[in-house]
């Protein structure tokens, strides 16, 4: 619709009565007018270097986390991010590739907090870290609210404390693990000892309402396995993936990191119980790592730099329960430790903001047993206050034998131990084989959180109520 100014300006001076006596060429001119912005606010690129683009005449019309419209030479038009600033200029960093951005390039800025409008429809697609569709079923329907994308936590005094025990589906997590509704659960592993097939396993079998699912960093070729192989059909139908390959700049994979926290917020407050997992948070460290040193931040622990620290219980605290009266968001994050190094920096700060960690051991996974879980050396802190008093001495008599046998295991390999040196030891033996055999899963297979408990009191003889 024509703005009353433009329209009456072209009236008065031309002595037309109404807009249905105008050419019907200038009622198009004027529309085009129409839809122009009001004003445009635009500096110039005074250095390209790297992953940054510097950018003059506008740095006091930006703010960090602002986003501009860089205009390459061919037309392209760039989306970037303010990073910082620098002797009066501001630095930005791009979404996509800087082909084509030189010297005197027009930087516009944009205007808007990034947001993201999410439904129920979007479950069952899969997203880039724009929110835009790559899975070729067309284009996604508008949300009635927008989500910002850097949402801040809740206030940790009007947050509700987590909910009832979730089933995940996984047994040798349901009773040596239990996860509660809002917990958040590392999973730290090395690279190929199954991290990718416990979390399908997770997103098909676990009693949350929605699974909102995001791969950062991921090879493309392993993204559309994933997808079609470990999650099928079952699993994505309730699932909502978003996906940032290891190609891509490193803005759009930490973007990809705080959408799939936006989307479950969305859920969240629709009072859904959502299952928020993301693989992994090592490659949203290494984004922000890549995004701190091209802004000139200095390198600190084993190259990361400050913000990388502060960033992790940002993104991390978004997860949880949510206020009285709204859903909650359980977190399972995925730690790729480098050279299976479980003490290295960002195993070590996700740990200590965590309330529970799962550890994967390559070990384990090379003598064929999978998920390849070290029983002894995952804690879940909800543990034991949200068991029974019966469930928890089943779980620690099986911990202890676990333990015991651990402990002896070089000696019994070697045939150096001797039966009835320790009675304690001599039990474990026994039971070895069983347990061993309770905490292997097929993929496919589910069992529940009361199935679990009682294959687990069968295997020690313990009575337990059916």
């Amino acid at each position: 619709m024509i703005r009353p100014p433009v329209y009456l300006f072209w009236v008065r001076t031309h002595s037309f009565r109404d807009l249905a006596t105008v050419p019907a060429d200038i009622v198009q001119l004027l529309r085009e007018i129409d839809a122009l912005p009001s004003q445009s606010r635009f500096g110039r690129v005074t250095a390209v270097l790297g992953l940054m683009v510097e950018v003059g005449g506008i740095e006091k019309e930006l703010s960090v986390g602002g986003r501009c419209i860089v205009e390459a030479r061919d037309g392209r038009q760039v989306p970037c991010e303010v990073v910082g600033f620098r002797q009066g200029r501001a630095l930005l960093m791009p979404f996509g590739t800087l082909d084509g951005v030189g010297l005197g390039c027009r930087a516009l800025v944009a205007d808007g907090q990034p947001s993201v409008f999410p439904c129920e429809a979007w479950l069952g697609r899969v997203v880039n870290a724009l929110g835009e569709p790559v899975d070729g079923k067309g284009p996604l329907p508008k949300g009635p609210r927008g989500i910002p994308i850097r949402n801040a936590p809740p206030s940790a005094h009007a947050r509700a404390r987590v909910g009832e025990k979730l089933d995940l589906g996984i047994r040798a997590i349901n009773a040596f693990l239990t996860c509660c509704r809002g917990q958040r659960m590392g999973i730290f592993a090395g690279s190929g000892v199954g991290k990718s097939s416990v979390m399908s396993m997770l997103a098909r079998f676990s009693a949350a309402e929605v699974a909102v699912i995001g791969l950062i960093g991921e090879r493309g070729r392993e993204l559309q396995e994933f997808i079609t192989e470990d999650l099928g059909e079952e699993g994505l139908a309730r699932s909502i993936v978003v996906c940032a390959t290891s190609d891509e700049a490193p803005l759009l994979r930490r973007q990809a990191a705080y959408l799939t926290l936006a989307v479950s917020e969305y859920f969240r407050d629709e009072g859904r119980d959502v299952l928020c997992m993301m693989d992994s948070v090592t490659r949203f460290a290494m984004a922000q790592r890549e995004i701190g040193l091209s802004a000139g931040e200095p390198p600190t622990t084993k190259g990361y730099p400050p913000t990388v620290f502060a960033e992790l219980p940002r993104l991390l605290e978004r997860a949880g329960p949510g206020l009285a009266g709204s859903g909650s968001i359980t977190g399972l994050f995925t730690v790729l430790v480098e050279g299976d190094d479980h003490n290295e920096p960002i195993a070590d700060a996700v740990r200590g903001i965590l309330d529970g960690h799962i550890v994967l051991e390559r070990q384990i996974g090379e003598r064929g047993r999978y998920p390849a879980i070290n029983i002894l050396r995952s804690v879940s802190r909800t543990m034991p206050g949200c068991n029974t008093p019966a469930e928890n001495e089943l779980v620690g008599r099986a911990r202890r034998l676990l333990s015991a046998y651990d402990n002896m295991a070089e000696m019994i390999r070697l045939g150096a131990y001797r039966r009835g040196s320790d009675p304690q030891v001599d039990e474990a033996i026994r039971y070895q084989p069983a347990l061993e055999a309770f905490l292997k899963q097929g993929k496919r297979e589910a069992t529940d959180l009361p199935a679990s408990y009682a294959m687990l009191a069968e295997i020690l003889g313990v009575p337990w109520p059916q």
